[in-house]
């Protein structure tokens, strides 16, 4: 089942931030992953979250998303991002 992953993003250096975007957008693709939101415009209806940049990703699986996550090319482009812009992140599990 697929797995959906949300980033809550601050990017405080874009240009910066489009170097770990280059990388990241390939590696996506090669995990069988894809864009469904990036960036658009947001609106909070309840409670007191104050997201800043929201992406929403789609993933094939839990194991997909996690393998991508922990693997040797995320793991070296999350260094860069983490220079660059802070984030929230979570994952959850589609339905069957």
């Amino acid at each position: 089942m697929a797995a959906y992953v949300i980033f809550d993003v601050e990017i405080r250096d874009m240009e910066r931030y489009q170097v770990f975007m280059k990388g990241v957008k390939p590696a996506l693709d090669a995990a069988g992953a894809r864009y469904l939101a990036r960036g658009g415009a947001h609106k909070v209806y309840e409670g007191d979250w104050a997201p800043r940049r929201i992406v929403l990703l789609e993933f094939p699986s839990v194991a997909a998303w996690e393998a991508f996550y922990n693997g040797e090319t995320y793991q070296g482009l999350k260094s860069i991002r983490d220079e660059c812009s802070s984030a929230r992140l979570v994952s959850v599990e589609g339905l069957e």
